[in-house]
C-alpha cells in the first residue's frame, strides 16, 4: 500500500529485509486508540463526515478486540496493516482518509511514547512493592548482625537491615529516574506529520488531551525524530538492572555453603541435572545475565541514534524490539527479587559467628581510644599492632592477655586500660554506639525504616494519581468512541 508510487511490491527477500511487522505487536493497541483520537479530531475539524468516522471508528475497535487478521498483501508495519485491514472493513473512500494529517513518523513517535508512559507506570509499581518488600524484611532484621565487606574483605560490624536499606535506597533513586523520565515522555507528538507539519486544519492539542498528554512535543522535527526519551529510558533501566544484579551477586555468594548466610526458596534455585544435592541460584544467575543484555540495548539505541540527520531515518526502527525486551526483563526482574525477597530464609547464628571470629571491632576500638585523647593516627596504629599480635597468635582481641599487651611496648596508654577497652568494645557495643546518621547503628535503623516507609506512602499516592489521569483520559476517548459509533 506504502509502496504505490514505484509500482510494483517488493520481493518476498526485500520485504522481509524493511519490515518491523514481528517487533509491532506490542505497539498494536496504542496505534489503533491513536488512530481513534486522530480520526475523531478530523471529524471535529470538518475533515471527516459523521458517517465516515463512524465506520472507520467501527472498524478500529474491531481490531482492538483483537480481531487483526492477515491481508491478501505483507505489510510493512503495524501501522500499514491496520490501516489496510480499516480501508478493508470500510472501503478506500472511508477509510482512505485515516491517515489524513498524519504521517508513520509522528504516528510511530506516538505509539512508542503511549507503550512507555504505560511501561514506566508498571515499572514504578513494581519498584514500590519490591522496596516496601526490602523494607518489610529489613524491619525484622533490625538485630541480625552481620559483616559488612569492602574489597569482599570484612570491614565493620553491620545489620541485615542496613543491606537492605542501602538498597531500598537505590531503587528509590530508580524509581525518582523514572518519575522524572515520565514528564518527558508523556508529551505528544501527534500531528506534527513526516517533519514540517500539514497545512490542513488539525487540533493538537485535542489529540493530545484525549490522549491523557499534559503537552505536545512542539517543534515537528523534534516530535518526529527524536529518541532521546527511549534511550533515557533504557539508560535508567540498566541502571536499575546493574543495582538489581549487584544485589543477586551479594545474594549468590551468600547463599554458598561457605557462607550460608542466607537461604533462597526452592522456587527461586534449580537442581543440577546430574547432581541431586545442588540448589543453584539460577534465577540471581539470569538476572545478572539480562542485566548484560539490557545494557546491549542501550548500547544499540545510542549508536544507532548518534550518526542520524535530523528528520526521520528508518533507522530507527531498528531500536524498537530493544525497548520492548528492555521493559519485559525490568518488570519481570523487580517481579522475581520481590518475591525472593518475601521468602528469604536469614541465617542469623551463621551471620552473627562470621562476625565475631573476625576483627571487625578494630574501627570502634580506636574510635575509643581517640575518645581517651589519643590521635587517630596513633590510635590506628595501637589497634593495627592489636590485630598483627593476635593473627600471629591465632588469638581473638578478646584473648590477648595483658603480657599479650605489654610486649608492644605501647607508651600512649597503660596496658590494664587497654586491656580493659579491649573488653569493653565488643560487637553489640559497636553497634550500640555507631551514631552518625545513616549509619548501621542500632538507633539509626528504626529511624531510616521509618522514614523510608512513609515516603512509600507519599509515593503511592502520587503515582495513583499520574496513573488515574491517563486512565481517565483514555475512559472518556472510549466514551467518545462509542457515542460516534451508535
Amino acid at each position: 500500500m506504502y509502496r504505490s508510487r514505484l509500482g510494483k511490491t517488493l520481493d518476498d527477500i526485500t520485504l522481509s529485509y524493511v519490515s518491523s511487522l514481528k517487533d509491532d505487536s506490542d505497539i498494536a493497541f496504542y496505534d489503533i486508540i491513536g488512530s481513534e483520537a486522530h480520526v475523531i479530531m478530523l471529524y471535529e475539524n470538518k475533515l471527516l463526515t459523521k458517517i465516515e468516522v463512524k465506520k472507520i471508528l467501527i472498524a478500529l475497535e474491531e481490531l482492538k478486540g483483537g480481531n487483526i487478521s492477515q491481508p491478501d498483501f505483507e505489510p510493512e508495519d503495524i501501522h500499514e496493516l491496520i490501516e489496510s485491514l480499516v480501508i478493508k472493513k470500510t472501503g478506500l473512500e472511508n477509510g482512505g482518509k485515516m491517515h489524513t494529517a498524519r504521517s508513520r513518523n509522528d504516528q510511530v513517535a506516538l505509539d512508542i511514547r503511549l507503550k512507555i508512559r504505560d511501561d514506566i507506570n508498571i515499572l514504578l509499581q513494581c519498584l514500590l512493592e519490591t522496596i516496601s518488600t526490602m523494607l518489610k524484611t529489613a524491619q525484622e532484621n533490625t538485630k541480625s548482625i552481620m559483616p559488612l565487606y569492602t574489597h569482599l574483605q570484612q570491614a565493620q560490624v553491620g545489620v541485615f537491615s542496613h543491606y537492605l536499606l542501602s538498597y531500598a535506597d537505590s531503587l528509590l533513586r530508580d524509581l525518582d529516574r523514572f518519575m522524572s523520565l515520565y514528564t518527558r515522555v508523556n508529551q505528544s507528538p501527534l500531528g506534527a506529520g513526516p517533519v514540517g507539519g500539514t497545512s490542513l486544519p488539525i487540533d493538537r492539542d485535542s489529540t493530545a488531551k484525549m490522549l491523557g498528554f499534559p503537552s505536545l512535543i512542539e517543534n515537528s522535527i523534534d516530535a518526529t525524530s527524536t529518541r532521546d526519551f527511549v534511550a533515557e529510558y533504557v539508560a535508567n533501566s540498566a541502571i536499575m538492572m546493574t543495582n538489581l544484579s549487584r544485589l543477586s551477586e551479594d545474594f549468590i555468594i551468600w547463599s554458598s555453603t561457605e557462607f550460608s548466610f542466607i537461604e533462597l526458596s526452592d522456587d527461586f534455585t534449580s537442581p543440577s541435572s546430574v547432581m541431586p544435592q545442588k540448589k543453584n541460584p539460577d534465577i540471581l544467575e539470569l538476572t545478572r545475565g539480562k542485566t548484560s543484555q539490557v545494557i546491549g540495548h542501550l548500547t544499540s539505541i545510542l549508536t544507532t541514534t548518534k550518526g542520524l540527520s535530523s528528520g526521520y531515518s528508518r533507522d530507527l526502527q531498528q531500536i524498537k524490539s530493544s525497548i520492548w525486551s528492555t521493559s519485559k526483563i525490568s518488570i519481570t526482574a523487580l517481579i522475581i527479587i520481590k518475591s525472593m525477597l518475601s521468602e528469604l530464609t536469614v541465617n542469623q547464628e551463621k551471620m552473627q559467628k562470621a562476625t565475631e571470629d573476625g576483627f571487625l571491632i578494630a574501627l570502634d576500638l580506636a574510635e575509643n581510644l581517640v575518645l581517651e585523647k589519643i590521635p587517630f593516627r596513633t590510635a590506628h596504629n595501637i589497634v593495627g599492632n592489636l590485630v598483627q599480635l593476635s593473627h600471629n597468635s591465632k588469638k581473638t582481641l578478646y584473648d590477648l592477655d595483658l603480657d599479650d599487651i605489654e610486649s608492644l611496648g605501647i607508651k600512649e596508654m597503660k596496658p590494664s586500660k587497654l586491656f580493659e577497652l579491649i573488653q569493653k568494645t565488643t560487637v553489640i557495643s559497636s553497634l550500640k554506639q555507631r551514631k552518625s546518621k545513616g549509619s548501621s547503628g542500632i538507633s539509626e535503623q528504626k529511624r531510616m525504616i521509618g522514614q523510608r516507609t512513609r515516603k512509600i506512602i507519599t509515593l503511592k499516592k502520587h503515582i495513583k494519581t499520574q496513573n488515574d489521569s491517563v486512565k481517565k483520559s483514555l475512559t472518556l476517548l472510549e466514551k467518545r468512541v462509542k457515542t460516534l459509533t451508535k
